[in-house]
């Protein structure tokens, strides 16, 4: 140990700047297939399911479509544009001035002792998390190709299989899915195409009134369960619910930035990278996943039933039942490789902050909590799931922005211990974005993740100042500048 850095710190090394590759070659191709991933773009409309298997019926008559489609569109684009600048931006730009990763820049607000633990070993938590999620919808998909439906026999079966195998290659062989990734988010892109070809002549004749009218109405379903639970969003729940779905879904990825940045040459790779992978492709895949859904209710082709409000659901309406099923057939393979890099992160989370746990056992123990959840059918909530790690990384990526801007806009360096300033900023705030989920709450909260983010920023700035920061050991080499 060195200056009393750990040695996982001081041996740290940064990428040269004559490794750095372009934006369109690294940052913007690998956001843009998080944001293309079916699993983001099909509950858009929905904005929080009334459970897993009733999932494309909105706990909100008329989902976020109630205002209309012009209010969802505008809740994509200013969800879009906090994720690139709030949760993104300074991550991308701590990696690009260090050359290093997140775990290691995070010990400047989180503490040589406390990075360990956040955000490194907190992030390879939440990635089964993730993994949940896609086994339990890509299951899905591919258990509706055979006509059976989500929670039952089959769909649970395939989706444990997934993960577990998922988790595996993504431990041991993530180099073999790596080249095909980079070409299977052309499948979602494609799809999104001619779905919005399909249906775009409808757009104007969409009725919000009709869609809220159809989630009224469905008050039980044919077992007398309750399945719509709440009147229409207003104009501003629209808005925080897109909000809330869409940077819960991203914050994890915004924090990431810090490993894509450290591989980008320049402030204008990460901008650039952030703007093009991030909001625009979540501005195309959300908008298009609300156009098609508004525009197939237009023409009539959102079936009998218009409180169905998931994309993927509607597309044997808006195409044909064989088309559709080939489609989600290719939208499951093409979500693969996401659940794959999701162990693969994961895996080195734990490698790094376990070091002498076999990782076999940490990414295995994981995983069976993956399979537990998609048992359960938690994994199918996805807001709820979305929501949670909204409100781990939301404090996260707000207390690093701080910690960023105070050093003056450079990386403050690795700090003693645990310190102070990050971790009440984030216990706070990971209090603030987890609160709608306490039985007997006085009051909602808005948009919880940003909710999260702002107190994690606010609270660390004003900790900082008070003087509730460790003290900063130098990096030996310099690797502080790295890129400089």
């Amino acid at each position: 140990m060195a200056s009393g850095l750990p040695d996982y710190v001081a041996s740290a090394q940064p990428v040269p700047k004559e490794k750095r590759i372009p934006w369109f070659s690294s940052t913007a191709q690998t956001y843009a297939g998080i944001m293309l991933w079916f699993v983001f773009w099909q509950d858009v409309p929905v904005g929080a399911g009334i459970d897993p298997a009733k999932g494309e019926f909105s706990l909100f008559a008329g989902g976020t479509l109630a205002q209309g489609l012009g209010v969802a569109l505008l809740g994509v684009v200013l969800a879009a544009l906090v994720c690139h600048f709030l949760f993104y931006l300074v991550p991308g730009m701590l990696g690009m001035k260090t050359g290093l990763p997140l775990y290691i820049v995070g010990t400047s607000t989180y503490g040589v002792t406390g990075g360990f633990l956040m955000p490194g070993f907190l992030m390879g938590l939440l990635q089964f998390g993730w993994l949940a999620v896609n086994a339990y919808f890509s299951a899905m998909l591919l258990a509706g190709t055979f006509g059976q439906a989500a929670g039952s026999a089959a769909h649970l079966a395939i989706g444990i299989v997934w993960a577990i195998v998922a988790a595996f290659v993504g431990l041991k062989g993530i180099q073999y899915v790596a080249k095909v990734a980079t070409f299977l988010p052309l499948i979602p892109l494609v799809i999104l195409v001619i779905l919005l070809v399909s249906t775009i002549g409808g757009v104007g004749s969409f009725d919000p009134g009709a869609a809220v009218a159809a989630g009224t109405a469905k008050v039980v379903d044919a077992g007398g369960k309750q399945l719509s639970a709440t009147p229409p969003l207003s104009l501003f729940h629209v808005i925080a619910v897109i909000g809330a779905y869409i940077v819960g879904f991203f914050a994890t990825a915004g924090a990431a930035g810090c490993d894509f940045g450290m591989n980008n040459r320049d402030a204008k790779d990460v901008q650039l990278g952030g703007l093009v992978g991030i909001a625009l492709a979540t501005i195309f895949a959300g908008g298009i996943s609300l156009l098609a859904v508004a525009g197939a209710q237009g023409l009539g082709k959102a079936g009998a039933d218009l409180a169905v409000l998931r994309t993927t659901s509607l597309m044997g309406s808006i195409l044909s039942p064989q088309m559709a099923k080939t489609f989600m057939f290719l939208l499951a393979v093409a979500a693969f490789p996401p659940a794959c890099f999701s162990s693969f992160i994961a895996a080195n989370s734990f490698k790094t902050t376990l070091p002498k746990v076999n990782p076999f056992i940490t990414c295995g123990l994981g995983t069976a909590g993956s399979v537990a959840l998609v048992i359960s059918g938690y994994a199918g909530n996805a807001a709820g799931v979305f929501t949670i790690i909204g409100a781990s990384f939301g404090p996260v990526c707000g207390a690093i922005a701080a910690d960023y801007l105070l050093a003056g806009k450079e990386w403050a360096g690795p700090r003693a211990g645990f310190n102070p300033a990050g971790w009440i900023s984030w216990i706070v705030g990971f209090a603030v974005g987890a609160f709608n989920f306490i039985p007997s709450k006085p009051f909602e909260m808005p948009c919880p993740p940003v909710a999260a983010f702002l107190v994690g920023f606010v609270l660390y700035f004003l900790l900082a100042k008070a003087g509730m920061e460790s003290k900063v050991l130098p990096m030996p080499g310099g690797q502080q500048a790295a890129a400089e």
